[in-house]
């Protein structure tokens, strides 16, 4: 160790025993010397011996990644692109446009819109003179990004990261960091038809996906808020209660009505009406008879929400997808910015139970397991005018793909299957047959490179023809152009096909045109 580093361990040590050895001495008896004084400075010395590195002047360090984050392997990143090709040909299939906003918002922007979840917020600690926080989701900065630029109509999709300071599980695709895929409609529409969209996307994208069987979940906050409200629940705790019930996923009722009794102050004979509600599921049927229902029919609220489902269900129908959504009155998502419809996806194990009659009171929420939860949405006409500076409101709808569940499940599939996955999109191997080649091998890779051909040559001199072709199959590359003393003399490439080791001579000028050919056939 160094002469600098042999004094500040002394006097770092010194000053420490000073302190543990004088600790009931009196501080007058230290003349001009502060408690606060002597831990500033042994705060110092202990930075300035870690910056030397202790005694084998080496930095010890941990690898690995953030807690609720991980990292991506190429066979991994290629399931995950193919997963955001498919979605992204689905949003625009429907006419979505796409925008970015920044990671991080202003923290006001993000305060009070999220309900009960706002304390899962990552807040920033270097601020640079603003108070900052990284976005909980796509759905508030698309609200205050319509209010800041006054559109009134757009329909788009947004896909990006986004943050959340929460307990991850990551073996169910439960991240603090990760995407989202966003579907929003925003503007002033005849009623249920861009509702209806939302959901045909959702099932369009999770069929195409082939995830399994999958159960769309509808209900409306207008329905939840005039249950509540003939049930007997206080106004205050609408959105407390909204909070508890969207529990009923992951705790049974009996554990729902516990939380709602004793922790939250809700009457017993309430709880007991509510779950007498939640329990229901169908589809319009349902909703008609609710329409009848002595308690609900006297909430107007309750009443408007219902004759949505009964209009959304025609469309549905219309849309060919009513064999997977069902009108689920435990269906509550949390977040408070919600005014209408909402909407739930999720997998099952084992198939998903029939939705065209509701489920009889004290019988079973549902049939078959619950995997998780795989999309969500819903309809927000409030948020913009909260942003607003005269409140001027934009109706919007919208639904959100929670890819990292997806991702798993895709990862997981991907491993069971013996099928390999290909991490580039190579479709051509220039390789040379002999020694001194690589002037021609470049010149042809330049060639296909500039048709537009994806191509790669090996970064050797001389490499061994049998090292070329190894790595095609290995990698998964369809097609060899080989080059040759002969060829070149010839005026033709070889061209080998990996999967059955077919060679045959192409004429130099035909060859981009025999490559296309077979590599669309492929």
């Amino acid at each position: 160790m160094n002469m600098l580093g042999t004094f500040c361990v002394r006097t770092c040590s010194g000053l420490m025993g000073l302190r543990t050895a004088n600790l009931f001495r009196p501080l007058h008896s230290f003349p001009g010397i502060t408690v606060a004084q002597i831990d500033e400075e042994v705060a110092k010395l202990l930075e300035l011996k870690a910056q030397l590195g202790g005694d084998d002047g080496k930095h010890q360090f941990v690898l690995k990644t953030a807690k609720g984050t991980r990292d991506y392997n190429p066979k991994q990143m290629a399931i995950r692109e193919k997963v955001f090709n498919t979605i992204i040909r689905s949003f625009k299939r429907h006419g979505a446009e796409t925008i970015d906003t920044p990671v991080f918002e202003l923290k006001e922007t993000l305060t009070g819109k999220y309900g009960e979840d706002s304390k899962l917020i990552y807040d920033l600690k270097d601020q640079g003179g603003e108070l900052l926080s990284l976005r909980y989701d796509l759905t508030v900065p698309f609200a205050r990004y319509l209010a800041m630029n006054k559109i009134t109509n757009i329909k788009r999709y947004h896909i990006a990261k986004v943050y959340r300071r929460d307990n991850p599980a990551m073996t169910r695709g439960r991240y603090r960091e990760f995407y989202q895929c966003d579907f929003d409609i925003a503007g002033q529409y005849d009623a249920m038809i861009p509702d209806a969209e939302c959901l045909k996307i959702v099932h369009e994208i999770l069929s195409e996906l082939d995830l399994g069987d999958f159960r769309i979940k509808v209900n409306d906050r207008r329905i939840l808020d005039g249950m509540f409200a003939v049930c007997g629940v206080p106004d205050d705790k609408f959105r407390t209660i909204c909070s508890t019930v969207d529990k009923l996923d992951k705790m049974a009722w009996e554990d729902v009505k516990k939380e709602m009794v004793n922790e939250k102050g809700l009457s017993e004979e309430a709880a007991d009406q509510i779950g007498e509600y939640v329990s229901m599921q169908g589809g319009m049927d349902l909703a008609e008879r609710l329409l009848q229902d002595q308690k609900m029919s006297q909430s107007k609220q309750a009443c408007a929400g219902l004759s949505d489902i009964k209009l959304l269900f025609s469309y549905l129908q219309l849309f060919q997808v009513t064999d997977k959504v069902v009108f689920d009155l435990s269906l509550a998502r949390g977040l408070d910015y919600y005014t209408g419809i909402i909407y739930e996806a999720v997998l099952t194990q084992a198939g998903v139970a029939p939705v065209s009659t509701e489920t009889p009171q004290g019988a079973p929420a549902e049939e078959s397991v619950s995997v998780g939860s795989v999309a969500g949405g819903g309809r927000y006409d409030g948020l913009v005018g909260m942003f607003d500076p005269k409140g001027r409101k934009v109706p919007c709808v919208g639904v959100s793909i929670g890819i990292e569940r997806v991702f798993s499940i895709m990862e997981q599939k991907a491993e069971a299957s013996a099928e390999k996955v290909r991490t580039t999109e190579v479709q051509v191997m220039v390789a040379s047959a002999q020694k001194n080649l690589l002037e021609e091998r470049l010149k042809l890779v330049t060639e296909l490179w500039k048709a537009g051909i994806k191509a790669e040559v090996m970064y050797k001199k001389n490499p061994k023809l049998l090292s070329q072709l190894q790595h095609c199959e290995e990698s998964g590359i369809p097609l060899v152009a080989i080059l040759g003393e002969q060829e070149l003399k010839d005026g033709v490439v070889k061209l080998r096909v990996v999967s059955t080791r077919e060679e045959f001579d192409i004429c130099r000028a035909g060859l981009l045109d025999e490559i296309r050919r077979r590599t669309s056939e492929a």
